[in-house]
């Protein structure tokens, strides 16, 4: 590997992305990283190319920005796959999208797990409201719930999945245990307890230490919350059970072989070691880990110039026409000034140069362009020097770039050697439409290794 080469060693793992999507036992890919790495832009990428390879897929982004709606084609993302218009269809798939709504996720359990009276009481209670819609945790373990759903219902052989920026992006691996605690836990249950007892009996019993408990917790909640959150306990007391049993089989999920993780990182120091903490809690939690996908990869169609030549060259070419500025500074002061003969001929007046045709004062010329015009057009020697100079300057500083972030790379593969790469090069501009997904889908299977020059920008 030469210095400027921006290609993974050959002695690196490589992620094959067609191989994984074509495969019909990947039902679910995850991509998961950092914020800001372009994990939204590469689920949809990946949702693209499977479905105009002949998968029907679905890609369900948990991400709060409208990105993927507006790279589709879609006026507008929600709760309900929808079919994005355009894509090739010819090899027999489909490609459907859909942004999680967490409130009308959690609505969709209790409407399916309660008898339209108890539901009712539910979806209306303040302390349900509150939580269906702001609680910890409730995102994630929503997101996991939307995805038993759509592997259930097993109408899309492929779920791409794109998980929330930031660090807590992992989040929805605990999610599901931390809501499933917390509606099965020992502070629910005790406030469950007068329910679950019930009349008089169970009242006078419970009497004497409820009064002191609710009494502490009034003070602490409030006591309406207090009441909205028994009222809650109460009418939920039948599906408590069901949280537990579908966080653990979502969990299972994640583990099976069919799902596939990616993590998706820039080739970046924070996000490159955002992108490790990735794959060893991903290896902790046993689940199956496809390979990292490094986004935004800079290249350069004349890699065989290294920063340090190009630098080199700039500071010769400055220096020549430093020279050759003086030289001319001291030509010009041993010039004569040109006699009146010397001006007649090359037509100069004193008031300026005169038309030769109407012997008009002030023309600038005789016929075609202005000397500033002239000059524009045909730059001097001196101009073009200084332009070749600027230009070898943003090369250097383009190789440099390079080298940084080859070094950031190789340190990741280092520490994970076992983890397969692949590397996207970067587009000149942002992806707006099914065209630019379809480029950065290229740019995945491509893989920068399949090429000793990559003519990219930002």
């Amino acid at each position: 590997m030469t210095a400027d080469n921006t290609t993974l060693d050959a002695s690196a793992p490589r992620l094959e992305v067609d191989a994984l999507i074509d495969d019909p036992h990947t039902r679910i890919v995850v991509c998961c990283g950092s914020g800001g790495v372009g994990k939204t832009t590469t689920a949809a990428a990946l949702g693209v190319r499977a479905a105009e390879r002949g998968r029907r897929v679905v890609v369900l982004t948990i991400d709060p920005a409208r990105r993927l709606a507006q790279s589709m084609g879609i006026s507008e993302l929600d709760n309900v796959p929808r079919q994005v218009k355009g894509v090739d269809e010819s090899a027999g798939g489909e490609l459907h999208a859909m942004m999680l709504d967490m409130k009308r996720t959690f609505d969709e359990i209790v409407e399916g797990h309660a008898d339209a009276d108890r539901a009712r009481a539910i979806l209306e209670n303040p302390f349900y409201q509150s939580l269906s819609a702001g609680f910890a945790g409730t995102q994630e373990y929503m997101a996991m719930e939307k995805l038993g759903q759509l592997r259930a219902n097993d109408e899309w052989d492929l779920i791409v999945v794109d998980t929330p920026p930031s660090r807590s992006a992992l989040d929805f691996l605990d999610a599901p245990k931390r809501l499933g605690s917390f509606l099965d836990g020992k502070f629910i249950r005790v406030l469950m307890a007068p329910a679950k007892v019930g009349g008089r009996a169970g009242m006078k019993f419970l009497n004497v230490g409820m009064s002191m408990m609710t009494g502490t917790l009034s003070k602490l909640m409030g006591g309406q919350l207090l009441r909205d959150v028994q009222t809650f306990v109460a009418a939920m007391d039948t599906m408590f059970g069901g949280f537990r049993t579908r966080a653990d089989a979502t969990y299972r999920l994640l583990q099976a072989p069919g799902t596939a993780f990616l993590v998706v990182a820039a080739p970046e120091r924070d996000a490159l070691r955002e992108a490790a903490y990735f794959v060893e809690r991903l290896a902790a939690e046993q689940m199956p880990l496809a390979g990292l996908v490094l986004n935004r990869v800079h290249g350069s169609g004349a890699s065989q110039l290294s920063a340090e030549r190009a630098l080199a060259a700039a500071e010769a070419l400055t220096d020549q026409r430093a020279e050759d500025t003086h030289a001319d500074a001291g030509t010009d002061a041993g010039d004569d000034v040109d006699p009146p003969s010397a001006r007649a001929e090359n037509n100069l007046e004193t008031g300026g140069i005169v038309d030769l045709g109407g012997g008009k004062a002030g023309s600038r010329t005789a016929s075609g362009p202005s000397p500033a015009a002239a000059e524009h057009v045909t730059p001097t020697s001196a101009s073009a020097a200084q332009l070749a100079a600027g230009l070898l300057r943003l090369h250097a500083e383009r190789m440099q770039v390079l080298a940084r972030e080859r070094r950031t790379r190789d340190r990741f593969t280092a520490l994970h050697p076992e983890v397969p790469v692949t590397q996207v090069a970067a587009l000149p501009g942002d992806v707006h439409d099914l065209a630019g997904l379809r480029a950065i889908g290229d740019r995945l299977a491509l893989n920068l290794r399949d090429t000793d020059d990559t003519d990219t920008d930002d």
